[in-house]
């Protein structure tokens, strides 16, 4: 009898990349969901810790910053270790990071905990996602990365309702727990299911190209983090930290471009439908990312509404990213990538515009709407962007171009809350609302990120008609 991982026929083939992606999946849903559920639990667990809920945020900070550190290395260890093995213990590390997150009665035990789940996340869906596209042919390209994108997109909609609802019915330690079933059964198929995916030859580990990449992810996200949440002199750390950033980026970048052996290689970035990914898809995926996080601040703070009413609403984007999974292959079949991203791109900064134009007084119908259609684009977008990106490029450099768009995904999804906040903060100081957002100041920030999304669709107009057409073609 031939097992899932060691398949002989097309079907059973079909089969195992199926059950890979669906792994996949649920591990993307995991790192998703606990890097937005803690949100509505954080002023309850800051009670437990004896801390103000503003000391809590160091556990967001904590986490996103052991992502951005660690997904760099992602590549050479799946390579050096084998796709099996790494997915396998991040899967591990990821699920026991989680419990003692749940286990924890400190804030320093707390913190310590979710650096731990950084790094389980940050090797866990770069290195799965190698091991679906390493498996899976051009033609059924497109429907595995909508199986692996689309829990990504639902767990940051669902997360602050989801740490709501726990906090109120359950305790807090019970969001961290529930990664406990998820996580075994991932592990159990992974070791299953996985190849071992481990390359013959191996590049020398570039210690510098880590270091770098590294402080250059760290020192732009604390310096983005640092400019969100304060005002006045105190800015001058934050704009020192973006600066050392930037330079440390392009340092990165020169090392990395002339490094016999660097840890993160660039020629991938020569394929012009990747570099689009790349490039105008983290301004888009930077975009989306904030439309989560500005939401329920403008229900509650501006608008008065109750967590669970905002919540509530908020699930209409939920609702808009389910309702389109069904036909997104078709539709990109149809009228292609190039076309889809523009014209879906246009309709979803036209979505993130309207939320600009939102009052207390807007129906919850019209707000459900928009919500719904731009849950629609939503889904639609990432998955396009996510098809294209790796269209053009060949089996024996998935690897890195993997390990590339990972990083440049999170960091993505990492600084589209940051900026949301720099903006929101800006419009505050401006117009003289130290103490507490008004509407105004969502509008400001709602139109800047829909700006940010507009300038993403400047790369696609560039691709040829014809872009990424191999993994559209019919199996």
């Amino acid at each position: 009898m031939t097992s899932p991982a060691t398949p002989t026929a097309e079907t059973g083939l079909n089969m195992q990349t199926r059950l890979i992606a669906l792994v996949v999946a649920i591990a993307f849903f995991m790192e998703n969901l606990d890097a937005t559920v803690i949100a509505t639990a954080l002023p309850t667990m800051a009670t437990a810790f004896g801390v103000t809920p503003v000391d809590m945020n160091i556990g967001i900070t904590a986490y996103i910053l052991a992502v951005a550190i660690f997904i760099p290395l992602s590549s050479w260890i799946a390579d050096r270790y084998g796709a099996r093995r790494v997915f396998a213990g991040a899967i591990i590390l990821f699920t026991l990071a989680s419990l003692l997150c749940g286990l924890s009665q400190s804030l320093e035990m707390f913190v310590f905990a979710r650096i731990l789940q950084g790094i389980g996340g940050a090797l866990m869906v770069p290195v799965g996602r190698l091991a679906v596209l390493r498996n899976t042919d051009k033609k059924d390209l497109v429907k595995m990365i909508a199986v692996i994108t689309w829990p990504g997109l639902v767990a940051p909609i669902l997360g602050p309702l989801a740490g709501g609802l726990i906090v109120t019915h359950a305790s807090w330690p019970w969001i961290f727990y529930v990664n406990l079933p998820l996580g075994v059964l991932a592990w159990v198929a992974a070791l299953w299911l996985v190849p071992d995916g481990r390359e013959p030859n191996v590049r020398k580990f570039d210690a510098k190209g880590f270091v770098l990449l590294a402080g250059a992810c760290v020192t732009l996200l604390g310096g983005l983090e640092w400019l969100g949440n304060q005002t006045g002199e105190m800015l001058i750390p934050g704009v020192v930290l973006v600066a050392a950033g930037s330079l440390l980026a392009v340092w990165a970048v020169r090392h990395c471009r002339q490094s016999s052996a660097p840890l993160l290689p660039l020629e991938t970035l020569s394929i012009n439908t990747f570099r689009v990914s790349i490039y105008g898809g983290s301004l888009f995926r930077l975009a989306i990312s904030a439309i989560p996080f500005l939401l329920p601040l403008l229900f509650q703070v501006a608008f008065g509404l109750s967590p669970v009413d905002a919540g509530l609403l908020v699930l209409a984007v939920f609702a808009g990213n389910l309702a389109m999974k069904p036909f997104t292959t078709a539709i990109m079949q149809r009228y292609g990538l190039r076309r889809v991203l523009l014209v879906n791109g246009a309709i979803g900064v036209v979505s993130i515009v309207a939320c600009a134009l939102f009052t207390a007084q807007t129906p919850f119908a019209v707000i459900a709407a928009v919500l719904f259609v731009g849950g629609l684009s939503r889904s639609m977008q990432f998955t396009c962007y996510n098809s294209i990106g790796f269209a053009d490029v060949s089996k024996p450099r998935m690897s890195e171009a993997s390990a590339l768009f990972s990083m440049a995904f999170q960091l993505a999804m990492g600084m589209g809350v940051t900026v949301a906040a720099l903006l929101l903060r800006m419009s505050m100081s401006v117009s003289g609302h130290e103490v507490q957002a008004q509407a105004g100041d969502f509008r400001v920030a709602f139109v800047g990120v829909a700006l940010l999304g507009a300038l993403a669709l400047r790369d696609v107009y560039r691709l040829p008609a014809q872009a990424g057409e191999s993994v559209l073609k019919r199996g």
